[in-house]
């Protein structure tokens, strides 16, 4: 249901406790003291049948004896109450409620969002402790604490943990803009709350510890359009692969759940961590030091070992330290004493005074490579601390961020820590900590480039496929009763998608044709038996490698047979399949395979192949549709990607070629709904290129794969539309993340009256948050088009723009149309209509909705001649609401 109403859960004018009490230790008793405690500056209303007055304070029996009607309702009843009570609440006009209450059985639950869905009341819980948005004064829950006031917003599916994140935190000092605890989410879940919390000014970073996620698209949506605008960084509970159910395929077996969410929080542009401690680590550093965009690291110290465990801890997770540029060498060689490090980590002794510190940190600032400089300083008595801090604190402060500052110590370097702090400079405690949070760092930026990623079903540079031999073969497959495709059947459907398969022949169960068919392809060949039975052959030996005679095959079909029939006496044998043995030098063995996983659908995978696939356990996850730059992320993530780049008198395998064979899975998944599981193994490359030895296929009847159950919607190429526009080529497309510099120019050629007029940007000039808010859409949620022509440069121009977001039920869309000043009365905006009408009306919106101003009369003649209506009933003052229904 998106974010509707939750303005009055999360500020609400008046708060009413259904279950008030005053009996010691109750709920009720709790989340009524608290209310009172927390400097709420509502009104508050007791409800409880048993009660007439709180100390002087009247108690109702029911909501509708209420004095007024409550923005929030929070329940603290048994179970079987509360449907009856949503039901009371809605008909009085309440749009928010809190059920605190646990026990409820399915059908209660079910009772309860159906009483509330024609009020469009939103529930947070059942099951949960409570939420509090500090900045309100609101604390509704039994937490034993209040939360101080602060920017971090967290999130929680555990009410446990979020009342010993809030103990924790409140230690520390640290402040909160809101904590949720969503209980079992009934109604309000996590794309609710990033939805929410994605705009909310008083949000700087979000919070999140998840342990399941329903509703995939909508998580995906939301937390993908979130992470645009701020940091969310998320623990997500149970990495452990133990309880996985066995799957057919090596693709089934290693695509873990919790591989699986790491591709999706991943894609998503969020960041994960292990521990709730790092949660805070990761947002310190996002919100303190995102802008920097530093691959390396350099290390400046006033101490050796605090030096050296800071590199020891840099190459134990990956981060690159810099060599220090020859120029920033002869420098500190200058300034330095003579018995400086030399080299990074730059160690100026502990007896440096302030000007040292301040001469190395402007040379390190100055090197080319010192991406960012860790700052490590441990007390002496030479120089106090805080005159350190301040002497850096100038340099060290300078935007874009490049100084992440550690003072070692306590007591001694407090006054430090609280200086930099005041300065904005990202500080922490060890220098362990320090490196860990530059390592997130980097990890942050490479999911933000997957999340500007927009995707189309078939990206370009792929080779052609023919789909519709393909779907054939599939029909053929199920309408035969079964669903394994044979080894030379699977190749078929790669070979029709352009990816490189191996020479394969089959022949019955006999010999003498194994013989044949080895002649016709020529020496060596490999042997391989055929049956849906049997899902991995080599475990049985059904493979026989490198057969470089017709005797060679005929003995080895021969004992082929008899070792099968063994092994497996109830397999079915169709016959054997007889390929070309490949022998390529310096060749890697590769997996490429597909699977639909219970929770984000289809999946992809990667990793180093072979017969000890799951041995090796070299793999990683992500999620369709890809194109080049995320299959070469995917790539990225595994360890066999250094062998590729080659090594000692290995060149460089053709990587070019494994990222083709990626995203041509990827389209294959998107166009075939009925693939199940895919394996490529061994994809054989090298530097001449790849080609796929082995292949097995699943299908399903339930078309689990196609586009559709993709848990990111691909970019809609489809929508793409070119015609001829009063003598110019005119395109209308979807608009893209790449065309944010183009949208700024489109802005700049809007008169200030156009846009006032439009509501559809606030200011010519806006900021980058918004920009990408506007540029880097989810296509399953809202539709941006926009109209582009070459400009008098040469370069493509945005002349228009029209954008409309659908409501969670799909009711009705909202939309906002305009067009260059200079462009206006010459049917641009009619065409743009025209397109905006055909798309929603053809994804099932019910209506178009806009709000315009009256004097926008040139709007209000277009939306007249296209079919619109005023809406007398909704509209406002100053506000025309028009209607048309779809």
């Amino acid at each position: 249901m998106s974010i509707r109403h939750l303005d009055q859960l999360f500020d609400p004018a008046s708060v009413a406790v259904i279950g008030a009490s005053q009996r010691p230790s109750s709920v009720g008793a709790t989340v009524w003291r608290n209310l009172h405690a927390g400097g709420f500056k509502g009104r508050i209303f007791a409800v409880n049948p048993k009660y007439r007055e709180f100390d002087g304070v009247p108690v109702f029996a029911r909501a509708a004896d209420l004095p007024e009607v409550p923005d929030l309702a929070v329940i603290c009843t048994p179970p079987a109450v509360v449907p009856g009570l949503i039901a009371e609440l809605g008909e009085i006009g309440t749009r928010a409620a809190i059920v605190l209450s646990a026990g409820l059985d399915g059908v209660q639950k079910q009772t309860m969002r159906d009483v509330a869905r024609p009020y469009l009341l939103r529930i947070l819980g059942p099951n949960c402790i409570g939420m509090l948005s500090p900045h309100a004064g609101l604390n509704a829950s039994f937490a034993h604490l209040d939360a101080l006031p602060g920017e971090l917003a967290f999130i929680s599916q555990s009410g446990a943990l979020m009342t010993a994140m809030l103990d924790w935190a409140h230690s520390r000092q640290i402040g909160f803009s809101h904590l949720v605890s969503l209980g079992e989410h009934a109604d309000v879940d996590f794309g609710d709350m990033l939805d929410y919390l994605s705009t909310d000014p008083a949000t700087r970073a979000i919070l999140l510890y998840i342990e399941s996620v329903e509703a995939t698209r909508k998580f995906m949506s939301a937390a993908r359009g979130a992470a645009r605008n701020k940091p969310v960084i998320v623990v997500k509970s149970g990495r452990s692969a133990q309880g996985q159910r066995a799957a057919a395929s090596h693709t089934g077996a290693l695509a873990g759940s919790d591989l699986v969410y790491d591709a999706a929080i991943a894609r998503a542009g969020m960041l994960r961590v292990d521990t709730m401690q790092q949660l805070f680590l990761a947002a310190e550093t996002l919100t303190r030091f995102r802008d920097n965009l530093g691959e390396q690291l350099a290390i400046l110290t006033n101490g050796g070992g605090a030096g050296v465990m800071a590199a020891d801890h840099a190459a134990h997770v990956g981060v690159d330290l810099c060599e220090l540029d020859p120029a920033t060498l002869a420098r500190l060689n200058a300034q330095m004493p003579a018995n400086w490090s030399r080299s990074n980590p730059v160690d100026i002794i502990g007896d440096a005074p302030a000007g040292r510190y301040v001469q190395a940190l402007e040379a390190l600032n100055a090197d080319p490579g010192a991406g960012a400089v860790l700052f490590i300083h441990s007390p002496t008595a030479i120089v106090p601390s805080a005159d350190i801090a301040r002497a850096l604190a100038p340099l060290a402060s300078q935007s874009p961020p490049r100084v992440m500052g550690c003072w070692m110590g306590d007591e001694s370097v407090a006054e430090a820590r609280a200086i930099f702090r005041a300065a904005g400079i990202a500080g922490y405690e060890t220098p362990e900590e320090a490196v860990r949070a530059f390592s997130m760092l980097t990890t942050y930026r490479r999911n933000q480039a997957q999340l500007i990623e927009a995707v189309p079903v078939h990206p370009p540079g792929v080779p052609e496929a023919d789909p519709d031999a393909v779907i054939r073969l599939v029909r053929q497959v199920l309408d035969s009763g079964r669903d394994m495709l044979t080894e030379p059947e699977a190749k078929a459907v790669l070979a029709a998608y352009g990816i490189p398969v191996v020479l394969t022949r089959s022949v019955s169960a006999d010999p003498a044709e194994a013989v044949r068919a080895a002649g016709s392809i020529g020496f060596p060949v490999a042997l391989k038996i055929l049956s849906k039975d049997i899902s991995h052959k080599s475990d049985v030996g059904g493979v026989v490698l490198d057969l470089a005679s017709a005797e060679d095959v005929q003995h080895s079909a021969t004992a082929m047979l008899e070792r099968v029939r063994k092994l497996r006496p109830t397999a079915r044998i169709e016959g054997f399949a007889v390929q070309a043995m490949i022998r390529r030098s310096h060749a890697q063995e590769l997996i490429i395979g597909a699977s639909i996983d219970s929770v984000f659908g289809p999946v992809i995978l990667f990793g180093q192949g072979g017969t000890a696939v799951e041995v090796l356990a070299d793999r990683a996850i992500a999620l369709p549709p890809l194109n080049l730059p995320l299959a070469r992320a995917l790539v990225a993530g595994t360890r066999v990607a250094r062998l590729l780049k080659g090594f000692r008198d290995t060149p460089p395998a053709d990587v070019n070629a494994v990222y083709s064979v990626l995203v041509t899975v990827s389209r294959l998944l998107a166009d075939i709904a009925e693939i199940a599981e895919l394996d490529i193994n061994p994809l054989i490359v090298n530097h001449e290129g790849a080609i796929a030895l082995d292949a097995r296929i699943r299908l399903s009847a339930a078309a689990p794969a196609g586009a559709l159950n993709f848990a990111i919607r691909p970019y809609p190429a489809h929508l793409i539309e070119s015609l001829d526009w009063k003598g110019r080529a005119l395109t209308l497309r979807p608009i893209r993340p790449e065309d944010e510099e183009q949208h700024l120019e489109f802005l700049a050629h809007l008169d200030p009256e156009d846009v006032r007029q439009r509501v559809f940007y606030s200011k010519r000039n806006i900021e980058r948050s918004e920009l990408a808010r506007l540029t880097q859409i989810d296509y399953g949620r809202e539709m941006a088009f926009i109209a582009v022509a070459t400009g008098p440069d040469g370069r493509e121009q945005t002349l228009g723009v029209v954008r409309a977001t659908a409501d969670p039920d799909n009711c009705e869309a909202e939309f906002g149309i305009i067009v260059r000043s200079e462009l206006k009365g010459e049917g641009l905006g009619e065409l743009l209509m025209g397109k905006l009408i055909r798309t929603f009306r053809e994804q099932g919106t019910r209506a178009l909705v806009a709000s315009v101003l009256p004097e926008n009369t040139r709007m209000l003649e277009l939306a007249r001649s296209l079919g619109f209506r005023e809406d007398p009933v909704r509209s406002r003052p100053g506000f025309c609401l028009i209607r048309k229904e779809l």
